[in-house]
């Protein structure tokens, strides 16, 4: 898809960011005393940029659905708190060490590595306050149950298993089937919360959510594997962090198994397929068929 065609989807996304990063501004504390510095901390975390593309998936899926947009934001915000303070661990020395993020120092260089621990982890504590919050819905069940998905999306049957088999198979031969899973926890699972969770607060047909969440688990997947091939083949500055380092650490990419060519084959195929999971919705999901097609277009 051309450039151009992506126009509609990239102008959402971006006044869902405006949107987003005005409530997140409103949400998070600017308490003095002591313990300002984490604070600190947290809004440089939050506020460094980034294209805010799982808050824009909550947003747009809460649009289906005809959730006021109140509660959309907040449900977005917990999941820029969450996908951050994921961004701060994974820039650890004791992870992926690197020094830059989104074109600044990432947390652990601008403060210290302790700093950057404890903002990670007050984000990610944050995103359940948020969504425990009656402003968030006014249906104590329908609050229970995002956080219920967070937390599963987010902990060891999600994100951070995912990231335990990435550092566990580092130089290790790993097959297309293990690399799936893999990505599956780690980049697709918090995906998949965003996308399911404008159907919850909907309170959307099982079969809208199957939907949604076979869409964002094919999408997702096409998200790594483009980030996968950015590595590869990008530049730092195009990318906003160091390139070329899942070859220099021995980790098995999509890239490493399949090669260039037949890994963007796949990444634009399970973008095809993730748009044939929104027939159910016709024109009303055109903005989530954009962003699957971006996301095999994206150059950083």
């Amino acid at each position: 898809m051309s450039n151009i065609h992506l126009v509609g989807f990239e102008r959402a996304r971006d006044a869902v960011a405006v949107e987003v990063e005005h409530k997140l501004d409103m949400l998070l504390p600017r308490e003095g005393g002591v313990e300002a510095r984490i604070f600190e901390a947290m809004r440089y975390a939050v506020f460094a940029g980034g294209k805010r593309f799982r808050p824009f998936l909550a947003c747009e899926s809460a649009r289906l659905f005809g959730v006021r947009d109140e509660s959309a934001l907040r449900v977005a915000a917990a999941v820029e708190c969450v996908h951050t303070y994921s961004l701060v661990h994974d820039d650890l020395p004791c992870m992926d060490d690197d020094d830059l993020r989104r074109g600044q120092p990432t947390v652990h260089k601008q403060f210290d590595e302790a700093t950057a621990v404890l903002a990670g982890d007050a984000l990610l504590t944050f995103a359940f306050e948020i969504l425990v919050h009656d402003a968030t819905h006014e249906d104590q069940r329908i609050r229970c149950e995002l956080i219920r998905k967070l937390a599963r999306a987010s902990g060891g049957q999600g994100m951070v298993g995912g990231q335990m088999i990435d550092l566990l198979s580092e130089g290790q031969e790993i097959d297309m089937v293990a690399i799936t899973r893999l990505q599956r926890l780690k980049t697709g699972a918090l995906i998949a919360f965003a996308c399911e969770a404008g159907a919850v607060l909907g309170r959307a047909s099982s079969e809208a959510r199957m939907a949604l969440t076979a869409y964002a688990h094919d999408m997702g997947l096409a998200y790594q594997i483009t980030d996968d091939l950015l590595d590869a083949e990008g530049s730092a500055g195009e990318v906003g962090k160091a390139t070329g380092k899942d070859e220099a650490a021995g980790k098995a990419t999509f890239v490493s198994v399949l090669g260039v060519e037949r890994a963007r084959a796949q990444a634009r195929m399970l973008s095809d397929q993730a748009i044939q999971h929104l027939d159910l919705f016709d024109e009303k999901a055109d903005l989530l068929r954009q962003a699957a097609r971006f996301v095999v277009s994206r150059r950083s």
